[in-house]
This record gives structure tokens, C-alpha cells and sequence, in this order.
């Protein structure tokens, strides 16, 4: 694949538009939803042959406080206590304003998403999420990330937005400071170009580019990469070379519950409801409250890479509102026994061993590893998924000013007309991997996107 390029303005160009949109994920069309509410002339181009991204691998959930769903559903929450809990989870590494913005205006888009747009939200309130002091995930009925797609889609072509897919953006034509304009790749070989008024990225993240993994986040590169294949870096690149500032480029999601070999993400809701992660010999090996992320490393830093979450019936119904689960469950993946024994035996495990595992998790207090229980322990019959570590996506990239959500150049200001969203635009996971709270790359793609689109 040819490497993002940087020239100078045409003379002329095939197409012109008022807002030019790189990308149809969920970040892509929330933007050009809003920018055809604001009355301009929009086109919206995807590389693939329909809109996917990185939001149709995900469970489709973004979280929000406030929003007319919480109230009804009888749940009290606010921006101020999102936001304390974005900056808590990610050991204050974000810049304030930028968490302010997201946790102020996640309510306004879901509630928006929802009435104008007819998306049919509601909040999650079975369980809870690590990092969350409320229940404020909002996903649609099957919980997951190609519903969410798919519902986006929907209303673009209801309303008539202009959507060409199968067109990769290679080059970005520009003077310095301000976007021109694009050329594009069409599938028979041919190019076009399209001037802009506005340039809004909301393409891609890095994680599939190996070489920029390992130079940024080399502890996650022997990680299964579980992100989608056009995460190859080109918003960075194009960044960068047009002088743009980055942040937080060794950040990223991990998840560490992925089935293995089946390749299928296993709900975190089996952990934080009473289950918890041995490894291959039958031992558990770290405090699983952390989060799904820092379970990426955790896992793979085990004997041959996996480990088993272990988990029982009554979590597994509760993890059956999720499709993903659902099907690892009719491709066998999750093992069920009646017995503990039997359990130890189906993966392998030394008997007695998840029996004296059980047996040292307190009723209500602290184990070993530092991790609380409040009487959540399992009762038969038992399950278990054979799991590894993956890299889900990237959660650095272009910095940008939290208010427009245009790009901050590395000499100080702003582009003039140049924009970041998704997994194009730093998030608020902080630095690492350890900071990244539940949602945050939805939260930000969506919440970035309807101020890019806006303009």
C-alpha cells in the first residue's frame, strides 16, 4: 500500500465540497450528521467497500452522563463526576479541557443521537463497568459495534448525505497551514481529486501498522491484533508531516478476554461480576479489577500467552445480551461443568486447583492481589473461555483543541481548516495502556466528531 503523501495545491480538482470527511465509522458519520444539519455540503468517503472501522468491532457502547436515558432509568449522574473518573482512571495524564469537553457534551449527543436520529439507546444496567462510579454505558439493543454502524448508515443515506466507499485517501494536498484538498484511490486504479473547505480525519489509528506498534507501544507487539486492518497510520502520518503536533502516542486499548483461537471478544462483565483469570497451570495471576486493558499485558506476560477466565451460569446469562458472546458460545468456546472438578479437567488444570482458588477469594474483603469482594462467588454449574491478549486500538494521535477539534500544529496554533476524530485524534486514556476507561474511544469519536462536523 502507498505511503500517505503530502503535495502541493492543484490548479484544479475532479470534485469540490464545503466539507470533505475521511472515514465512515462511527466518528465519520456522527460528524457528517451534523454537518449536514448545519446546512453544508458534505461528502463522506470510506476506503472499504462499506462502512465498518474500528466501531464495528467494538460492543457499540459510549458512555455519558446526564442523558434523558440515565433519568428515566432512575440513575443519577453528572459531567463533573464522568470526567473525575476519566482523569482517575488514566493517573490525570489527560488535558483537562479536552476530558471536560467530552464529559459535558456525551449526554448532548446521545440524547440527540437518540431523539432526532432514532437511535434506539438505552443504558446498561445490569452490571458495572471497572472505572465507572455509575452505570452510564449506552449501547443499542444487541450491544455491539456493527449495529451501531449500520444504524449510522442508515440515517446518512435517509438523509441523503453523500457517502462513496471503496475511495482511500493518499494524498493531502496542502500549503502549510491550511488543507486544500485530497486525491483519492478508486478500486479500478484510477485517481481522483477533491477540494475541500474543510478536512475533517476520521480515518484511522495506528494499531495496524506493526512498525509503528513496536516504535511506540512495544510491549503490546506480540499482542493479537483484533482492530481493524485500515488502522495503518495514515492521520498521523499525514500529521506529521505537515508539521502537526501528536500526543499520547504510547496509549492504546488493550483487551486481555479475547477467545482464543476463535478470535471472539469475551464481555469483561464475565470478570467484574465474580469471575477472574488462572493461567495455563491453574493459577490466578493478577488483580482482574483493574480493567480489560491492562489484561492484554497481564495475560500475555503468562505461560504460552493465554489464560482461562472463569466465570459460572448466572454471569453467563447476563453476558448473553452481547452478540460476540452469544457466538462464542455456538462455536464452543465457553466450556460449562457441574462441578469445579470437572471444570479443572476440561482446561487442563491440576484437580482441586479452581477449588482452592474459590476457597481463598473472601466473601466481603480484600484477596492477595488486592482485589474487593462483595460476595460475588460463583456457584455451579461453572464456565470457562480460553482467552489472550490483544491490541484493540490506538488511543493517541493528532492533538487537537478540545473546543473546534482542529489540529494544533507543532509551531504553535491551529491548521485553518483541518480536523481530528476517532482514532485519528488523541483520546483520554492518558499515556499508556493502564488508563484507558471503558468507552473512551466511542466517547471521544463520537462526541469529537459532532463538534468537527459542526464546524
Amino acid at each position: 500500500m502507498a505511503h500517505p503523501e503530502i503535495a502541493p495545491p492543484q490548479a484544479t480538482y475532479d470534485i469540490e465540497v464545503e466539507t470533505l470527511i475521511i472515514g465512515a465509522g462511527a466518528a465519520g458519520m456522527i460528524a457528517a450528521l451534523r454537518a449536514h444539519e448545519a446546512g453544508q455540503d458534505v461528502l463522506l468517503i470510506e476506503a472499504d467497500p462499506l462502512p465498518s472501522g474500528s466501531t464495528a468491532l467494538s460492543a457499540g457502547l459510549i458512555p455519558a452522563a446526564g442523558t434523558a436515558l440515565q433519568q428515566k432509568a432512575g440513575i443519577a449522574d453528572d459531567p463533573a463526576l464522568f470526567a473525575a473518573d476519566i482523569q482517575h482512571k488514566a493517573h490525570n495524564e489527560n488535558e483537562q479541557t479536552l476530558v471536560d469537553v467530552l464529559a459535558q457534551n456525551a449526554a448532548p449527543v446521545i440524547d440527540w443521537l437518540t431523539d432526532t436520529h432514532g437511535l434506539p439507546f438505552s443504558v446498561v444496567t445490569d452490571f458495572d463497568y471497572p472505572g465507572h462510579s455509575r452505570r452510564r454505558m449506552h449501547g443499542l439493543p444487541t450491544r455491539s459495534g456493527a449495529e451501531l454502524v449500520d444504524a449510522l448508515r442508515h440515517r446518512i443515506e435517509d438523509l441523503g448525505i453523500p457517502l462513496i466507499c471503496e475511495r482511500r485517501a493518499v494524498t493531502l494536498y496542502s500549503d502549510g497551514t491550511r488543507v486544500d484538498g485530497i486525491q483519492v484511490l478508486r478500486p479500478d486504479g484510477a485517481f481522483e481529486t477533491i477540494k475541500a473547505g474543510r478536512l475533517i480525519l476520521a480515518c484511522n489509528g495506528f494499531g495496524g501498522n506493526r512498525a509503528m506498534v513496536t516504535q511506540h507501544m512495544p510491549e503490546i507487539d506480540g499482542g493479537l491484533w483484533f482492530g481493524h486492518d485500515g488502522n495503518n497510520g495514515d492521520a498521523v502520518s499525514w500529521g506529521e508531516k505537515l508539521g502537526a503536533a501528536t500526543r499520547h502516542l504510547g496509549a492504546y486499548q488493550g483487551h486481555g478476554n479475547v477467545a482464543h483461537p476463535h478470535g471472539i471478544l469475551i464481555t469483561w462483565a464475565v470478570i467484574t461480576e465474580g469471575g477472574f483469570q488462572v493461567n495455563r497451570d491453574g493459577l490466578r495471576f493478577w488483580n482482574e479489577a483493574q480493567g480489560y486493558s491492562e489484561a492484554a499485558r497481564a495475560v500475555l506476560e503468562q505461560p504460552d500467552g493465554f489464560a482461562w477466565a472463569v466465570f459460572d451460569a448466572r454471569i453467563a446469562n447476563i453476558a448473553q445480551q452481547f452478540a460476540d458472546f452469544k457466538l462464542a458460545q455456538r462455536q464452543g468456546a465457553v466450556v460449562q461443568a457441574d462441578t469445579l472438578d470437572a471444570l479443572d479437567e476440561k482446561c487442563g488444570f491440576e484437580q482441586g486447583s479452581l477449588g482452592r482458588i474459590i476457597a481463598a477469594i473472601p466473601r466481603d474483603g480484600t484477596d492477595a492481589f488486592g482485589r474487593r469482594w462483595t460476595g460475588q462467588h460463583l456457584t455451579a454449574p461453572f464456565c470457562a473461555v480460553k482467552v489472550t491478549g490483544a491490541l484493540f486500538h490506538t488511543q493517541g494521535g493528532l492533538d487537537i483543541d478540545p473546543v473546534s477539534a482542529r489540529v494544533r500544529m507543532l509551531s504553535g496554533g491551529l491548521f485553518d481548516n483541518l480536523y481530528a476524530t476517532g482514532g485519528a485524534a488523541v483520546g483520554v486514556s492518558g499515556a499508556s495502556d493502564s488508563g484507558y476507561l471503558s468507552g473512551n474511544g466511542l466517547l471521544a469519536a463520537s462526541v469529537l466528531g459532532a463538534i468537527a462536523g459542526k464546524g
